[in-house]
């Protein structure tokens, strides 16, 4: 794998956002961090259209499912469906604990689903390991 590893947040929640990049900065992957704050900027970002037409390739993408103008599930769908993209892992890492929610994604081809946590040291541990698990353990494609 290259290094840095990329990320890209997808995550309309200023506060969460903050909380994420703050676990990614402290950890020992060294993680380059992008973040758009909803579904129709991660398509485009993905794509790299418009203003992302020079954005890195992600090695993860973490999603939310609740945001404005494309939901998270809608992404996933549009990414899981295109060949071009639909090897990059997906995390959905939402509020949502719904087995609706859980079960969709994963029939939508998610690669994880880890519902946020409500404290901040479990956040912070769901953080960790998220980027553990994937940069530290698992073979990804380039």
């Amino acid at each position: 794998m290259k290094e840095p590893p990329d990320i890209l947040l997808v995550d309309d929640n200023p506060a969460d956002v903050g909380l994420t990049r703050e676990v990614l900065a402290a950890s020992t992957h060294h993680s380059n961090i992008h973040n758009v704050p909803d579904g129709e900027e991660a398509i485009a970002f993905l794509r790299r259209r418009g203003k992302y037409t020079e954005a890195a390739r992600p090695d993860l993408v973490m999603l939310d499912l609740n945001m404005p103008r494309k939901g998270g599930q809608a992404v996933l769908a549009e990414v899981k469906t295109d060949p071009g993209l639909r090897t990059i892992p997906i995390v959905v890492f939402t509020t949502s604990h719904a087995d609706k929610d859980i079960t969709h994604s994963y029939e939508l081809g998610a690669n994880c689903y880890v519902s946020k946590p409500g404290n901040l040291g479990d956040y912070f541990s769901a953080v960790q390991s998220i980027e553990e698990f994937w940069f530290g353990f698992t073979s990804l494609p380039h």
